[in-house]
């Protein structure tokens, strides 16, 4: 079955709705607290889509084919309430506190295992993900391209905040079934998401 396929229509729906969502709460955030001009608000929420959205999708469906390679149907399904909880605090307070929703699982009897390699695999293709924006952003320093400059960034950046965020070993968190299978693969998830994530924060990776 072609992977298109394996994708059904209300997940593609849930999918592209958590998509623009995010993208919105966090566009909200970058130009927070500054006069709304048109045309800033466009260019930041094209580099949201091109990077927190690309970093969620990328996120579930990891998490949706390795399960599906373990032999289990799997699922994204969105949050509609804390989607709408997202756009509202990012506007309010400059805050984005973001639960889209979850990959499901169906099946019976998965094991501690194929629980922290599923769950493993949202979290390790941000950081996988980190890589081509940190490319992006080499390249558009050296032809001096600021736009590409700032998708490039905001793509390291947001894809070790996701990845951090889901690494923490708390309730119903990637972390938690990462730690509970592999305390030694955990250790060096975490270290390196908050290591690139504190990079990012403190300027360590600016050129200026």
């Amino acid at each position: 079955m072609h992977i298109w396929e394996q994708i059904p229509l209300r997940e593609r729906r849930d999918l592209l709705i958590a998509w623009l969502a995010l993208s919105a709460a966090f566009t909200l955030v970058l130009v927070w607290g500054q006069r709304l001009v048109p045309l800033v608000m466009a260019e930041q929420f094209i580099i949201s889509l091109l990077t927190v959205g690309v970093a969620f999708i990328v996120h579930e469906m990891a998490h949706k084919f390795t399960a599906m390679k373990f032999g289990y149907w799997a699922e994204f399904q969105m949050n509609s309430m804390m989607l709408v909880v997202a756009v509202a605090m990012a506007a309010l307070v400059g805050i984005v506190f973001a639960a889209p929703g979850a990959t499901v699982i169906y099946g019976n009897a998965i094991s501690r295992e194929e629980n922290g390699k599923i769950s493993l695999a949202g979290p390790l293709s941000n950081l996988v993900l980190i890589i081509p924006f940190a490319l992006l952003m080499l390249f558009a320093q050296n032809v001096d391209i600021s736009i590409l400059f700032l998708v490039g960034f905001a793509g390291i950046k947001f894809n070790a905040m996701i990845a951090a965020f889901n690494l923490l070993p708390l309730g119903p968190l990637d972390g938690a079934k990462i730690l509970q299978w592999n305390p030694v693969i955990f250790a060096g998830m975490i270290l390196v998401a908050f290591g690139v994530l504190y990079g990012c924060l403190s300027g360590f990776f600016l050129p200026f």
